[in-house]
């Protein structure tokens, strides 16, 4: 269906669900609610490191996707300001690119007057690309003809986007459907057909898949369900197993030409499955840093921690270090502060320093609460709700 004063006809149309789908979906609303609330319950301060801690993974992951190794931990680093990080320069310069693009997605999705427009998509495409221009160039629709190869065979075409001539008339019309059109369905619906044709498209010499999950976590964080970190499932499309099934979904749409007819319910049924295991995820996630701060803050007066200092410690537990320059942000302190304050930690046997010539960080220490640790590594399952 489409929206009122949207006529579009080139793009890749939304598919007619099944009833699997659609109970699939119900339970993906039904999570993200329970997502939602969660959150909400809690203070902010508790929350603070995880969404930096997902953000920082949906960055690593849709990096990794095209080849950029950069381990979350360090991109979180990075997103602090740090330099010294386990990374090449090609590495780290793409992962601060991603995380400006990302960063901006996340100041807009409460925007009262926002609307998509081209020079919206460019502008991001700069943001993420600039630093190639002119050698790639960015923020600007390609010119020339674009071939994606087959893996392992260079002669042999995998997919042929549209005419560089089309380009301009395709992305008008993709704009026009984002403001516009099927606005009755789904958000993750939506967010997944436009991801769909964005790539499909091809609008930019390069780094059009990553546009094109950033454009799918812009749409999923303008439905105000979830703030952005939360909604993504960049994290989830990045695993190892999924890059493979991520791939596999586009090409059993797209064929190896642009051909908007084609059948779109298998990427729909892909976009489903990722999108109730990350909300699964997440949730696990949400639950054991909730309950790691509860014990934390019952142990700190036993321990002699200050209810700052918490802020560290939970840090370490969840992700399993925390440089001083983070937790100094994080709790709005000086240098000084922080220095003493991770000193102490130290000296209780609450933290360990390691050197490395990477900087400095802090790991957990010998006195540090077993029963969090034991929380915050406490496995989970997630399920296939297509198997189920």
């Amino acid at each position: 269906m489409i929206g009122r004063g949207y006529r579009g006809l080139m793009l890749y149309g939304m598919p007619r669900l099944d009833s699997r789908d659609c109970q699939v979906l119900e339970q993906v609303d039904a999570m993200r609610d329970q997502l939602r609330h969660a959150v909400q319950q809690v203070p902010l301060r508790w929350t603070l490191d995880l969404r930096k801690a997902l953000t920082a993974s949906a960055i690593a992951a849709s990096n990794t996707i095209e080849g950029y190794q950069v381990d979350a931990k360090d991109v979180a680093d990075l997103m602090d300001g740090e330099c010294e990080v386990d990374a090449s320069e090609e590495n780290k310069t793409e992962t601060l690119a991603y995380r400006q693009a990302m960063t901006y997605i996340q100041s807009l999705h409460d925007v009262a007057d926002f609307r998509y427009s081209k020079e919206l998509l460019n502008s991001l495409h700069w943001m993420l690309q600039g630093h190639h221009h002119p050698l790639k160039t960015a923020g600007q629709w390609r010119k020339t003809a674009i071939r994606l190869m087959a893996s392992g065979d260079e002669l042999a075409t995998d997919y042929e986007g549209p005419d560089q001539e089309l380009v301009p008339g395709l992305m008008s019309e993709l704009v026009a459907w984002l403001n516009e059109g099927d606005l009755d369905q789904h958000v993750l619906l939506r967010a997944a057909m436009a991801h769909l044709n964005l790539v499909k498209i091809h609008p930019w010499s390069d780094g059009n898949g990553r546009m094109s999950r950033l454009l799918q976590t812009l749409v999923i964080a303008r439905s105000g369900v979830l703030a952005p970190e939360f909604s993504s499932i960049e994290e989830w499309l990045g695993m190892p197993g999924n890059i493979w099934e991520y791939y596999k979904a586009l090409r059993e749409v797209d064929g190896p030409h642009w051909s908007s007819k084609r059948d779109t319910l298998p990427w729909i049924k892909f976009n489903l499955l990722a999108s109730h295991q990350q909300a699964q995820r997440v949730q696990c996630r949400v639950n054991r840093s909730n309950q790691c701060w509860v014990q934390l803050m019952e142990t700190a007066e036993a321990d002699g921690v200050m209810e700052r200092q918490v802020t560290a410690l939970h840090e370490v537990a969840m992700t399993g270090r925390v440089r001083r320059s983070r937790y100094e942000k994080a709790e709005g302190i000086n240098t000084q502060q922080a220095t003493q304050d991770m000193q102490a930690l130290t000296k209780a046997g609450l933290l360990t320093a390691v050197w490395q010539a990477k900087g400095r960080y802090y790991v957990p220490g010998p006195a540090f609460p077993s029963t969090v640790l034991a929380t915050a590594q406490r496995p989970h399952s997630i399920v296939n709700p297509y198997a189920s």
